[in-house]
């Protein structure tokens, strides 16, 4: 290892001056909604190069990124690794693990998104290779920064519930029509369906509340005619501290459930809608562009804390929803790369939750508990 800190490129400064230079392959929806927009407003990092071989999404790149250089191969950006601070990896899952192999191979510090991998074998494989080679490897779990989520962490840290007993998250949607593409696909190759899409966000969300999972249990149906891979799909997690998670992903769902309901020893936590943030930066909105009001969500759609009231009315309190904060989680690597805070999420955290998602996906095939 170099003396450069963990994560570091041997230019990478991250001063005002001499911002980190990033590379973004892809430019889909990951690519363009997500990545690009939050790397283009965090102090310390630059877009420099975004990856597309598609000439509609080349164009897009150059139009909403000036200046921002355009590659049509991975191979072009790598060929400039000197140039480069850190690499942002957007592109279909199946092409993660051999790009940001590739990457590290290179000396260059990589984001992947989620999943990183298809296995947590693979996973862990990614992190020994970037601890030996002493960069920075971190997943794109994103919605560790919903507001929902935030707000729930604070509870619990309050004591708000008491001791949590039961979890239920959903990440529920309504498209009866498949849109077909890879996250559709029925290949095992691509890695697509609803369990490692969404579900990586719900599992991921229930380790880092409660811990390690020590069962698994899964039931996954393909639903919709045209669709080749899961789109309903319902995981139980046994946690080792005895809180059980239930969780739900689903592409088929007419009416919309709770997105959190937590029940706890002095309480339970009821919160409807998603959080804001995709849905501004799809509209094209941007950090820091508002102001204040980035995150921020409507007073009716806060969720409500209490315990025993009307199965009509809810009751309970109205808690403001803490604002949602997705700028955080690159602004958390910009610091990792100087050597100024931690690696916000882990490879080997990610692999963790593969754990789960593989122990779902032979418990939804075979019937049966799976023990961790």
């Amino acid at each position: 290892m170099t003396g450069t800190p963990l994560g570091s490129s041997p230019g990478a400064t991250g001063t005002p001056a001499s911002p980190l230079r990033v590379g973004l392959v892809g430019y889909g929806l990951a690519g363009s909604v997500f990545h690009a927009p939050l790397i283009a407003t965090t102090e310390g990092l630059a877009l420099d190069t975004v990856v597309t071989s598609n000439p509609e999404r080349q164009q897009q790149a150059r139009t909403e990124h000036p200046g921002v250089r355009v590659a049509a191969t991975p191979d072009e950006l790598f060929d400039r690794a000197a140039d480069l601070d850190l690499v942002v990896i957007a592109s279909p899952n199946k092409t993660h693990v051999p790009l940001a192999t590739t990457a590290l191979k290179a000396g260059l510090p990589v984001v992947v998104d989620k999943p990183v991998a298809g296995t947590a074998a693979e996973a862990r494989e990614l992190a020994a290779l970037a601890e030996e080679r002493g960069l920075l490897l971190s997943v794109f779990q994103n919605r560790r920064w919903d507001n929902d989520f935030l707000t729930l962490r604070k509870l619990i840290a309050d004591g708000e519930l008491g001791d949590v007993w039961r979890f239920e998250s959903r990440f529920e949607r309504w498209r009866p029509q498949p849109k077909g593409g890879w996250r559709e696909s029925g290949d095992p190759a691509e890695i697509g369906g609803l369990l490692y899409d969404l579900g990586s966000h719900v599992v991921d969300q229930a380790l880092v509340l409660f811990g390690p999972a020590v069962q698994v249990y899964a039931e996954s149906d393909v639903r919709r005619a045209g669709a080749a891979a899961d789109d309903d799909t319902f995981l139980a997690i046994t946690h080792a501290n005895g809180v059980r998670s239930h969780l739900y992903v689903s592409a088929t769902t007419a009416q919309l459930g709770p997105r959190f309901r937590v029940l706890g020893s002095r309480a339970g936590y009821v919160k409807y809608g998603l959080d804001p943030q995709e849905a501004a930066l799809r509209e094209g909105h941007r950090p820091g562009a508002d102001g204040a009001g980035w995150g921020v969500e409507e007073e009716s759609l806060w969720g409500r804390v209490g315990s025993g009231e009307s199965p009509v009315t809810g009751g309970g309190r109205a808690v403001p929803t803490l604002p949602g904060d997705y700028p955080a989680y690159y602004a958390a690597v910009a610091a990792a790369l100087t050597g100024a805070g931690p690696n916000p999420v882990t490879a080997l955290e990610a692999a963790a939750a593969l754990d789960v998602l593989e122990a779902a996906r032979r418990s939804a095939r075979d019937g049966v508990a799976v023990t961790l």
